[in-house]
């Protein structure tokens, strides 16, 4: 909820956010009086005009009356087929009139539509495809985690033996765990999940958008694949790549269906393809090296951050280098323990998204990842934790720098680094995060050698009545690995500085050469 004017355009972030990674949000708004609606009066903006192309859908309501009505619509479209924000802007004079109040026992919504059952033969076709490919792989989205449909597509997967890939909003979506799981696909995957796309003759995608992050330059993107698309919105399917065979329909009802049209029928030897992904899994591991200078290795704290706080915890990630490194070395099980900003990227995300993990699931460990740079948006947002009983977790990774923008500076711009520190001149650690929690009613605590990780951690982990704030004062010279440039195919994908890259005739996939 926001007033007027500034109040509304303070939500057009997080609504695109929401738009983005199909995200149900009810955001409502105030509006001035009708009759001064369109003569720039205090604080009016056209909220709903500005929030159009964001949106699921916007309503405008001048009549107090219709109030009960639209609210009962906002959220059902929220909510329902593909989930996504929907705002209602309310007018002052409609706010402050009076009403009948009248919920609406049936909903009447003209055009739209929630999709059905998948097609049976759709589905029929797609099992055809699965029963013949011999590098087959399920190509998971977030759409997965929206219609709880881990359970489902772990079946899938143990039937077939078709290995996993899941993408940054699907973390945990497949166990980690698991043996026929390769990890994150796309820019910093792993360089298994990249090559088990890129080598592919069938990608099963599963609530998946084939985001550029994944393909990255889209005509080189798994050259001998065909397709198989299911998506519960009909517009995403053939969008970014052509498909040969087309589901609408949710991602739990399209497993569903999957599965028992794959129990009538036989599928071929796959263990040649497991073989060769786990080959490449074992020669390019994801890791990482102790930092030359002083200071902690940012994937080491959140590789112990993940073990201590167990599979249970939610971790809500910010977005930059940290980002990257908590999807990859924190474990994910559970489907719906990992959040972040996928499509948009968006910096602050991190402890606001925290606190509604916390709201929505008081009884977990909530553990907010955040960068320096991001943390320094929303870190205000901690006195709210504080005042309304939200102890959420804080573990800030400070390389005192925009990491990822320097990380692109140093790569791909010839070093021409600038704009990205965060570090006073002729001081360090500025500001004080640890300091900086106290005062806003939290615990600070810092962090800036190896052996101490653990303690702090544990510290950490045995308070439950206040947020508490880490300062993890990490290596400023650390970077994500692997890396694909942007806008590079994915054979393009180098898997540390200085090497070359790892899709070539010499090197990777020879048994599967195209």
């Amino acid at each position: 909820m926001a007033t007027s004017g500034p109040g509304a355009t303070n939500l057009v972030t997080p609504l695109a956010d929401a738009y983005m990674d199909s995200i149900p949000i009810v955001a409502i708004t105030g509006q001035v009086e009708s009759p001064k609606m369109g003569t720039d009066a205090f604080q009016e903006a056209d909220i709903r005009g500005i929030t159009m192309p964001i949106t699921k859908h916007s309503y405008l309501v001048e009549d107090a009356d219709d109030i009960p009505r639209v609210i009962a619509e906002a959220f059902h479209v929220a909510s329902t087929g593909r989930p996504g924000p929907v705002l209602v802007d309310i007018s002052k004079s409609a706010l402050t009139g009076q009403a009948t109040f009248s919920w609406p026992p049936t909903l009447r919504l003209p055009g739209y539509s929630v999709p059905g059952r998948p097609s049976p033969s759709s589905v029929a076709r797609a099992a055809g495809l699965i029963s013949e490919a011999t590098r087959p792989i399920l190509y998971v989205g977030g759409g997965v985690i929206r219609a709880r449909a881990s359970d489902g597509l772990r079946q899938l997967a143990d039937m077939t033996g078709i290995p996993v890939v899941t993408t940054l909003t699907a973390r945990g979506a497949f166990p980690d765990s698991h043996p026929l799981h390769l990890g994150m696909p796309g820019m910093h995957g792993t360089v298994a999940a990249v090559a088990g796309l890129q080598r592919s003759d069938l990608i099963i995608a599963l609530g998946a958008r084939f985001d550029d992050r994944v393909t990255g330059e889209p005509r080189s993107f798994a050259p001998g694949a065909r397709v198989v698309h299911a998506d519960i919105d009909a517009a995403e399917i053939g969008k970014n790549r052509a498909v040969d065979v087309p589901i609408v329909g949710d991602c739990n009802d399209v497993i569903e269906d999957l599965v028992r049209e794959l129990a009538t029928r036989s599928t071929p030897d796959l263990d040649p393809w497991r073989a060769f992904l786990k080959s490449v899994a074992c020669r390019y591991p994801l890791g990482y090296s102790d930092p030359d200078e002083e200071g902690l290795a940012p994937q080491y704290v959140l590789e112990r951050l993940g073990v201590l706080a167990g599979p249970g915890a939610i971790f809500v990630a910010g977005v930059g280098q940290h980002q990257m490194w908590a999807q990859q070395f924190i474990p994910y099980e559970q489907p719906s323990t990992w959040l972040s900003s996928a499509g948009l990227g968006t910096m602050g995300f991190s402890v606001p998204a925290a606190m509604g993990a916390k709201l929505g699931r008081p009884d977990a460990t909530v553990w907010s990842v955040d960068g320096d740079g991001c943390f320094q948006m929303t870190n205000q947002e901690l006195a709210t934790c504080a005042l309304e009983g939200m102890p959420i977790k804080v573990a800030v990774i400070n390389n005192e720098s925009l990491g990822m923008v320097r990380q692109q500076q140093s790569l791909y711009f010839g070093g021409r680094v600038n704009n990205i520190s965060l570090q006073r001149a002729g001081s360090q650690h500025f500001p004080d995060f640890a300091k900086l929690a106290e005062a806003l009613g939290c615990v600070g605590l810092m962090c800036d050698a190896a052996r101490e990780v653990d303690n702090v951690i544990d510290e950490a982990m045995k308070i439950h009545d206040r947020p508490v704030v880490i300062d993890f004062r990490v290596s400023r010279e650390a970077m994500v690995w692997p890396s694909i440039a942007a806008g590079a195919s994915n054979d393009d994908l180098q898997y540390a500085e200085n090497l070359a890259p790892v899709f070539d005739e010499d090197d990777l996939g020879m048994e599967f050469a195209l």
